[in-house]
């Protein structure tokens, strides 16, 4: 019986890893639709603590432990404020100037940061394979979100464009999105100390408490009309976004983080674009180009060359029937051994 249930979470293991990812893309498009009928940092309260309650209820079934010390709540503070009210909030007011796919690519430029961090903290493993696959999933989310006329100029092709003031691109969103993108970096690293002094669950649902308060303090002087103009459809996309895009897409991620490869898990967070991108063209007509369309191709060997890059390097280690029957993290070990052979060196 213990065999044929690892063998379970064996084969399901990548779908949970991917989860995430594709709530957070699919999250990205319902909120955009909603922006135009509510305010940013009022948003980004509601994707934080009604889904920070959800997760500390789900924690209370699950017998997960509250945090006890003063060392526990002041991490979770430090992890609220980063990984929480700012990476929100840049989130949101960013989110309001951006389309919903090029938003999403602007963020998930940070698996390289949490690489350089992870690297640099953890001492895990890149590579040549890794590097070259970070590099390549870099080139894929600048060749989805940059416009194609920039990436014309830049490779000289002789086609006249007008490129306009690099400020523009600051003061339309973009910049925003890249302070997301370096807080959400230092979360996802942060999440390791945190779970030092406290279970990575509870932390994640206190954190997005936390976290979520001061944004709804700012909203509540800075900002009106916050939920006056919604209708019906807003608020299932809210809700979707509250309880799919945050809850449980947070939960499974900072779940993973707590313990694996940051790198690996991290390079996942390519696959967020894609699927925003396309999730953007079903719903709100956000047309991809033949550029966007070779982006997304590379990154997809992006993700395959950092999460095998082990295995391309020629370090694979194996695992048998007895040590998968003994897994005693369920999916996050198991889904180690699928996509990061190596493993933690903290």
């Amino acid at each position: 019986m213990q065999l044929k249930l690892s063998a379970f979470r064996l084969t399901f293991a990548p779908v949970f890893l991917v989860a995430p990812f594709f709530l957070w893309g699919t999250a990205m498009v319902a909120m955009k639709g909603v922006i135009p009928h509510t305010t940013p940092l009022f948003m980004a309260g509601v994707r934080l603590l009604p889904a920070g309650v959800l997760i500390l209820i789900a924690a209370a079934f699950m017998g997960r432990p509250q945090p006890k010390t003063w060392a526990a709540w002041l991490w979770i503070g430090l992890f609220a404020l980063v990984d929480g009210t700012l990476f929100q909030g840049f989130l949101a007011e960013g989110l309001v100037r951006t389309s919903a796919g090029l938003g999403s690519v602007m963020i998930d430029s940070q698996p390289l940061a949490v690489a350089l961090l992870s690297l640099w903290l953890f001492q895990e493993r890149i590579g040549f394979w890794g590097w070259l696959g970070l590099g390549l999933g870099v080139m894929g989310i600048s060749l989805i979100g940059l416009p194609d006329e920039w990436i014309f100029h830049l490779l000289d092709s002789g086609v006249d464009v007008a490129i306009g003031n690099w400020q523009d691109l600051f003061a339309s969103g973009e910049w925003l999105m890249l302070l997301a993108a370096l807080s959400m970096a230092v979360g996802t690293v942060l999440i390791r100390f945190v779970c030092r002094h406290a279970d990575p669950v509870t932390a994640t649902g206190w954190h997005m408490i936390l976290g979520g308060l001061p944004l709804w303090g700012v909203s509540s002087i800075i900002e009106s009309q916050q939920w006056q103009n919604l209708g019906a459809s807003d608020l299932v996309a809210l809700g979707y976004a509250t309880v799919f895009g945050s809850a449980i897409a947070y939960g499974l991620f900072f779940y993973f983080a707590s313990s694996g490869n940051l790198t690996s898990l991290s390079s996942l967070t390519f696959l967020t674009p894609i699927f925003a991108l396309l999730f953007g063209n079903l719903f709100l007509r956000e047309v991809l180009s033949p550029l966007q369309w070779l982006g997304v191709f590379l990154t997809l060997i992006s993700i395959y060359l950092i999460n095998q890059r082990d295995n391309l390097a020629g370090h694979n280690n194996t695992m048998n029937v007895d040590q998968q029957a003994n897994i005693q993290q369920p999916v996050l070990e198991s889904s180690g051994k699928k996509f990061n052979p190596v493993g933690t060196r903290e």
